[in-house]
């Protein structure tokens, strides 16, 4: 494949040779190879000021981010044999960490295969296209899929809001075999059911799998309260650990069934009670009825999806922690997540400080998470990064 330049500006090569894979726009030398003349999914050779190749790249031309770095070696383009190989190097670390096939087998970036996603379900995978070069080789990706894992079905489940600034289209379709509307995955020896064709992002969240895990010597015998619980992740493993009961609290009834469906399928139905509606308006209903609870887990969808919305953000996240800290008991845990790649730790921390503070309670913190090894952390690129999880004891300030 014989492929065009796309020529970067006097020392716009410094942030790419540290480790960087992303070209912005206003990096682009657009005199020598203008913008304009490039479609979006098209590859070139990303070329230094002075000429000299940096390897291949594939565009989005109309974005701020308008090109992403796929080989550092001009002779590997984004192909079939490239695809292959990636996937194979990133099936060989979740091999290494996971003795059973439940994971995110593809973190985009992280996994040198900007804008792929494929999560994997047993013999199922879940597969999210959010750039115009890996929509365009669709079928290259599901050919490597098809060759390495050798899948009874894929999904592709294309309905993010990420497609939108990208100008691509939001389908869910078949890809590839069959693929059931629920599919079961096994996490921390806890089993469940998703549902990736109709449920949120891919059907399920591997990323909070090793926090998830931390919660098993904070709930036994203990009376815990899940927000935003989605399908029941945290707390239908919270009753399998042990812990006496279990409220779920999600604004969505389909969400809630899932609970249910997954209590049922591990026999902890009974210690299992879903609550449905807005979750800060039951939060209000718990404490006005007295409820308390020993272990309470926030995990919110993201409040910050930009930089914009970073003031709006924190004052929810602390409205969120405030309310939940209420409903703790004298000698409670609370853990608190955030999903906002714009939000620190060290913010969520003092957020969390703050409310405890107001409340006049002592707050300590236990221990910190991240999301799993399975969406690795690019160094270079922050955005990778965007799971926290603080697992804090309250006590009364005396």
């Amino acid at each position: 494949m014989s492929l065009p330049s796309l020529r970067l500006k006097a020392n716009a090569d410094r942030r790419l040779r540290a480790g960087h894979l992303w070209v912005y726009s206003n990096e682009v030398d657009v005199v020598a190879t203008p913008l304009n003349t490039f479609q979006p999914g098209d590859q070139a050779i990303l070329e230094a000021a002075g000429g000299k190749p940096l390897g291949v790249v594939a565009l989005s031309p109309n974005n701020l981010i308008c090109a992403r770095l796929v080989s550092r070696d001009t002779k590997h383009v984004l192909d079939k044999s490239l695809l292959v190989h990636r996937i194979n190097v990133a099936l060989s670390l979740r091999e290494r960490l996971f003795d059973k096939p439940f994971y995110r087998l593809v973190y985009g970036d992280s996994d040198l295969l900007p804008g792929l996603v494929v999560d994997r379900f047993g013999d199922h995978l879940v597969v999210q296209l959010a750039s115009p070069a890996m929509e365009r080789n669709k079928d290259a990706v599901l050919d490597a899929l098809v060759q390495v894992l050798k899948p009874r079905g894929v999904l592709w489940k294309n309905d993010s809001s990420a497609r939108d600034a990208e100008g691509l289209e939001r389908y869910v379709d078949t890809a590839f075999g069959v693929v059931p509307e629920w599919v079961e995955l096994e996490e921390n020896g806890v089993k469940f059911e998703a549902p990736v064709m109709e449920g949120q992002k891919t059907g399920w969240f591997y990323d909070h799998r090793m926090n998830r895990a931390r919660l098993a010597p904070y709930v036994k015998g203990k009376r815990v309260l899940d927000l935003f619980s989605y399908i029941g992740g945290w707390g239908v493993q919270a009753a399998a650990f042990g812990a006496s009961e279990v409220f779920c609290v999600d604004a969505s009834g389909f969400a809630l069934d899932g609970v249910e469906r997954n209590a049922t399928l591990n026999g902890v139905a009974e210690q299992v009670t879903c609550v449905e509606g807005d979750v800060f308006e039951a939060l209000k209903e718990l404490k006005a009825a007295e409820e308390r609870f020993d272990v309470v887990v926030c995990d919110p969808p993201a409040f910050i999806k930009r930089k914009k919305d970073l003031k709006n953000g924190e004052a929810a996240y602390r409205r969120l922690n405030e309310q939940a800290m209420r409903l703790l008991n004298k000698d409670g845990i609370l853990v608190s997540a955030s999903c906002s790649m714009h939000l620190p730790e060290d913010d969520l921390q003092n957020i969390l400080l703050n409310s405890a503070r107001h409340l006049d309670r002592n707050i300590i913190l236990l221990e910190r998470g991240g999301q799993g090894p399975d969406h690795p952390v690019h160094p270079a690129i922050s955005e990778t990064r965007y799971i926290k999880s603080l697992t804090c004891r309250l006590l009364p300030n005396s």
